[in-house]
């Protein structure tokens, strides 16, 4: 079970730091992820990060503005995000996977928290 917090509504140009809860499993075997969903948008990757600490990012979108890590010993998962913009307004979604799979696709992904809503405004 995944379980998002953090999100809210901050201003452009603020900080807000996502945290995800895994329980359920033995949470180094899992790969994770961020990914974001924006109304009327598909879903879209963020980061990735395995359990010893190799990361993907989706820099594109991201910029260098946002940092992805995790802490095994409290299975946590963190996505600090700097320099917030409109346009990263979204449902943020933790997910895992435990095929050592560091993949952009969301298919790859079995387990989906229920998403944390973040909202920029201008």
């Amino acid at each position: 079970q995944l379980v998002e917090s953090g999100g809210g509504l901050v201003q452009v140009g603020g900080s807000l730091r996502l945290s995800c809860l895994a329980s359920g499993g033995t949470f180094t075997k899992y790969v994770m992820a961020w990914f974001r969903q924006a109304p009327g948008n598909e879903r879209e990757f963020v980061c990735a990060i395995t359990d010893i600490d190799s990361t993907l990012t989706n820099e594109d979108s991201m910029k260098g503005r946002f940092t992805v890590s995790r802490d095994n010993a409290k299975n946590m998962l963190y996505l600090q995000m700097n320099s917030l913009e409109p346009k990263d307004t979204a449902v943020y979604y933790c997910a895992a996977n435990d095929k050592n799979q560091v993949t952009m696709t969301p298919t790859a992904y079995d387990h989906w928290g229920q998403g944390t809503r973040v909202t920029v405004s201008s």
